[in-house]
């Protein structure tokens, strides 16, 4: 109980010396001050950026891979486009081989003239798929309906449109039982379906006319077509084994040898997700990083004042010790002056680091989501107090270890 009260009451007098030599205390803490600020705001920042970027991944789908076309680095002169390029027969057997894949839809990309009427696009991103790339994409029809199995097997000469497409080619809301012209091609449509906004950090940005065909008739318009595929995973955490999987089947198909590079990639938004997770807490390591410099600085200015204020208080402690008080007292008050001096410049810290991120939110759209979790606080102050007991404990032992009788004589 009586150390309770003496710590107590070397608080208010810590307090108290703190506000009758206000600059002096200012400028000693402007080390913990802006330490403390940093450590708030970075962390704000990167947990705002991270959420920012994982919404934008949840645009285009955790479970989603994509097998592609690559050209091996260094590679020019011994590939062509035909042995790089994604087969239908490749793309067929994916989904007997890779046990981990629940969908796999081809997708074929053409650049094609489109007639509505008498309205005319010249380049307009038309691609053939298979009724699967609905669930995959997690785009459905809002008008109309969807590709059947019967339009890919008879070859049917139907079609989807985008919403976008709709006012860009002045159709009706409702265009279904109407014609437009692909490349002369009469084609019949027969659903729209919904624009997904992806973010630009993905290519989105803004979305544009987009018509889609069976696969089978993409390629009668396109023998050798230019294609990828998109494939959903059993679940999200499978993404390594199906990369492990297609790599395995894809290498088998194509007659790579052991020392043959790989002419495909493969590529699943999970992975890329924990790629921008290390990323950010190396982020978050560097800016820990110099934290700790301007900790050290700030601890080093706290450790002088205490040994300024050991100086100015000396005839106080001889006579304290005079009047009976034991070194662990003497060293008590003095640690818990400097770890009072340091938490006080942590507790300004965090309202200048929390202010800070609250203009953030207010200045910058992507950063709406930063916020500074508990964690952060607790340790922005615990480090503080740290930091005062470190660089206190040198000038309180000083204090601890003054001769009374020399102490009372000091001028």
């Amino acid at each position: 109980m009586i150390v309770v009260r003496l710590m107590i009451q070397t608080v208010f007098l810590a307090l108290g010396q703190i506000w009758a030599n206000k600059v002096r205390a200012m400028l000693t803490t402007l080390g913990i001050i802006i330490a403390v600020a940093a450590v708030i705001f970075i962390v704000a920042v990167t947990t705002g950026m991270k959420q920012f970027v994982l919404d934008q991944f949840a645009t285009v789908g955790a479970n989603k891979v994509w097998i592609f076309p690559r050209m091996p680095h260094n590679q020019r002169e011994r590939y062509n486009f035909r042995q790089l390029r994604i087969t239908t027969r490749q793309a067929d057997g994916l989904l007997a081989n890779c046990p981990s894949l629940a969908r796999v839809c081809p997708v074929m990309q053409l650049n094609a003239s489109v007639q509505a009427g008498d309205i005319v696009k010249p380049f307009v991103l038309v691609q053939g798929i298979r009724p699967d790339w609905h669930e995959i994409e997690q785009r459905f029809v809002t008008v109309g309906r969807p590709f059947f199995q019967i339009d890919e097997d008879e070859r049917r000469q139907v079609c989807l449109i985008n919403d976008k497409g709709l006012g860009e080619l002045e159709l009706d809301a409702d265009p279904t039982g109407k014609t437009i012209l692909v490349d002369g091609r009469r084609f019949l449509i027969v659903g729209v379906v919904e624009t997904k906004t992806v973010s630009p950090m993905f290519g989105g940005d803004e979305a544009q006319t987009e018509i889609y065909i069976p696969f089978r008739v993409g390629e009668m318009m396109r023998p050798e077509p230019r294609m990828y595929v998109v494939g959903q995973t059993r679940s999200p955490e499978l993404a390594e084994d199906v990369k492990a999987e297609v790599t395995f089947y894809m290498r088998r198909m194509r007659g790579l040898g052991p020392d043959d590079p790989d002419t495909f990639g493969v590529e699943a938004i999970d992975s890329v997700i924990e790629q921008f997770k290390k990323i950010a807490g190396f982020i978050t390591l560097a800016a820990g990083c110099i934290v700790g410099i301007s900790l050290l600085v700030g601890g080093i200015g706290i450790m002088n004042i205490m040994l300024v204020s050991v100086s100015e208080r000396t005839r106080e402690i001889g006579l304290r010790k005079a009047v009976g008080a034991r070194p662990e007292v003497i060293l008590l008050q003095f640690l818990i002056e400097a770890v009072t001096l340091c938490v006080v410049g942590g507790l300004v810290g965090l309202t200048i680091g929390q202010a800070g991120v609250l203009g953030l939110r207010a200045a910058v759209e992507a950063m709406k989501s930063a916020a500074v979790p508990a964690w952060a606080v607790i340790l922005a102050l615990s480090f503080s107090a740290a930091t005062g007991v470190i660089f206190g404990m040198f000038p309180a032992i000083k204090a601890a270890r003054l001769n009374p009788i020399d102490a009372l004589r000091h001028e």
